[in-house]
């Protein structure tokens, strides 16, 4: 894009591919929810390239990182976002990263890369919660008395490929959320309580390289539930996409006005 005049017409391509390396960089913390959303409407209205060219200006390329003095340490090109970090080669390189976040390839950057931070839980008269970028060991062992627990797995990673979770709870409950496209298998048993996947047993479309997680034990006079939901990113992508069919619907009134 960058060879091209700055009024040449763009692409719906080349407005989805900046839009990309928009959601990278709101990932990785360089823009906060508020620009992101303006730069984002910006890039699905833009008509030229010399529209598109300042929303990711001054952009690094993904997974750039510096030192204090501002070296570029990525080996990617520099800060600026000039030569290969310009629009063209910015929305490139986010959309190889977008591509990348779901399948095998994803799957293998979590598993096995780093040592447990997590064993185990406890909680009586209170609770706990085990959510975001957490390391989950082989074997995980959750136990509440008159209390409550979550556990969850969609950003997390996994010490080893196959986990198992036990769940014990007494007068209490414990919570598992779970990407939809993990491979996961329920065996645990409820005593005057419930034990079991929410919707009870259905087919899933397991992604290629998914941790195994077995999640057992039992709930006496309380309840271990199972929930498949999506990744917050996943919210995020569909938020934008609805309103990317939202802003193309305008402008498609304003060009037949």
């Amino acid at each position: 894009m960058t060879s091209e005049r700055p009024d040449t017409r763009a692409s719906d391509a080349e407005r989805e591919q900046i839009a990309e390396r928009l959601r990278e960089a709101v990932a990785e913390g360089r823009l906060d929810m508020e620009e992101f959303e303006e730069r984002l409407e910006a890039a699905f209205t833009a008509r030229t390239h010399g529209e598109l060219a300042p929303l990711v200006r001054d952009l690094p390329a993904p997974g750039t990182t510096m030192d204090v003095t501002g070296t570029d340490r990525s080996g990617t090109g520099s800060l600026s976002g000039s030569g290969s970090g310009s629009a063209s080669g910015a929305a490139v390189g986010s959309g190889s990263a977008a591509r990348s976040s779901s399948g095998t390839g994803a799957w293998a950057e979590r598993i096995g890369r780093e040592p447990a931070t997590s064993n185990g839980a406890f909680a009586f008269w209170g609770g706990f919660a085990r959510k975001g970028a957490w390391t989950v060991g082989r074997n995980f062992t959750a136990v509440v008395f008159q209390a409550g627990g979550e556990i969850d797995l969609r950003e997390a990673r996994f010490a080893e490929r196959d986990v198992v979770i036990r769940c014990y709870t007494v007068m209490g409950g414990v919570q598992v959320t779970v990407p939809p496209d993990m491979d996961v298998e329920v065996r645990g048993f409820g005593l005057m309580g419930a034990f079991g996947e929410a919707g009870g047993a259905r087919e899933t479309e397991i992604s290629p390289g998914s941790p195994r997680v077995i999640v057992t034990g039992f709930a006496l006079l309380g309840g271990v539930g199972v929930e498949r939901k999506i990744r917050d990113a996943e919210k995020r992508r569909l938020k934008e996409e609805r309103k990317r069919q939202r802003l193309e619907k305008k402008v498609d009134r304003k060009e037949l006005d």
